[in-house]
């Protein structure tokens, strides 16, 4: 899809450091702000080791295609209050033939997930990465596709893929999220595959049910359409006891969904559950939690 790249933008030479502890969030920003105005192809390269990241926001439009090859581990805030309310943590905006290749996601959950285990004033913290804004589409990347349809004039998703990469501590796996109401937009042709979990709420979910606080939105089926979606090789640990979930809408089945080679346990039992609804798909290969589909 993108060629051979024409030029190369290590972040190390926009001065991150692979510490774990110094924070590389500005150093990211510029090379990707090079990366977005260049006219060729390019590519940002993050090298083997540990990368502090505080919240960053990739904003497009870019003038070329841009891949992100990650070799090293992008760390979250030790200190969840970081982050706060900020919803996200690695967002990308308005951007178009993006793909994002390999690289291991410590989202540094165990915190915020204790400070709510206790009834606590925490912050919402922020979820994992994801994408806002994409008109055209050949994107491959993504943990995270929502909250679509909270308009009824909605552009879609598709042609979304993301392959060997590892996600620790996060509180959502690959996610997909719709709102619970009428639209117009779609979600298809998503592609998972060579996905490492460990200790991650949510490893595969479906939500088209989102409406926060039941307000504009209650007891309404979503309308985004899903179709499509294909997840292979998905291994690792859940840290919630239902580790795989489809929950549709009622008036727009989830179509196609396929599922290849998925090993998921939980932390706690060994054992985790699937939940399915309103979706149809195919199987193939060992199924764990038990298939649904």
């Amino acid at each position: 899809m993108f060629g051979n790249a024409a030029v190369t933008f290590n972040v190390i030479k926009f001065g991150a450091k692979p510490d774990g502890e110094t924070d590389a969030t500005q150093p990211f920003l510029r090379a990707w702000a090079s990366a977005c105005n260049s006219m060729v192809t390019s590519t940002i390269y993050v090298p083997k080791g540990r990368f502090s990241i505080r919240f960053a926001e990739f904003r497009g439009p870019c003038k070329s295609a841009i891949k992100v090859q990650i070799d090293g581990t992008l760390i979250a805030p030790k200190d969840y209050r970081a982050l706060g309310n900020s919803g996200s943590w690695i967002l990308f905006i308005q951007v178009n033939r993006i793909s994002v290749i390999g690289g291991a996601l410590d989202a540094k959950g165990d915190g915020l997930w204790n400070c709510k285990k206790a009834g606590q004033n925490c912050p919402d913290g922020a979820r994992g990465p994801g994408i806002c804004g994409w008109r055209k589409y050949n994107v491959a990347l993504d943990m995270e596709s929502g909250s679509l349809g909270r308009d009824f004039k909605e552009d879609g998703v598709e042609n979304v893929t993301l392959i060997n990469s590892v996600f620790s501590g996060s509180d959502n796996g690959l996610r997909i999220k719709t709102w619970g109401r009428a639209s117009k937009g779609f979600v298809r042709n998503i592609r998972y595959q060579n996905i490492v979990m460990r200790n991650v709420e949510n490893p595969i979910i479906i939500d088209q049910n989102y409406c926060p606080n039941n307000q504009g939105c209650p007891r309404q089926g979503s309308g985004i359409k899903i179709s499509e979606v294909s997840y292979q090789n998905i291994q690792g640990t859940s840290a919630t006891p239902v580790a795989m979930v489809f929950d549709c809408s009622p008036t727009n089945p989830c179509r196609g969904i396929k599922l290849r080679d998925i090993k998921l346990t939980y932390l706690k039992t060994n054992k985790a559950r699937s939940f399915c609804k309103n979706v149809g798909g195919t199987s193939g290969g060992v199924i764990l939690p038990q298939n649904c589909l």
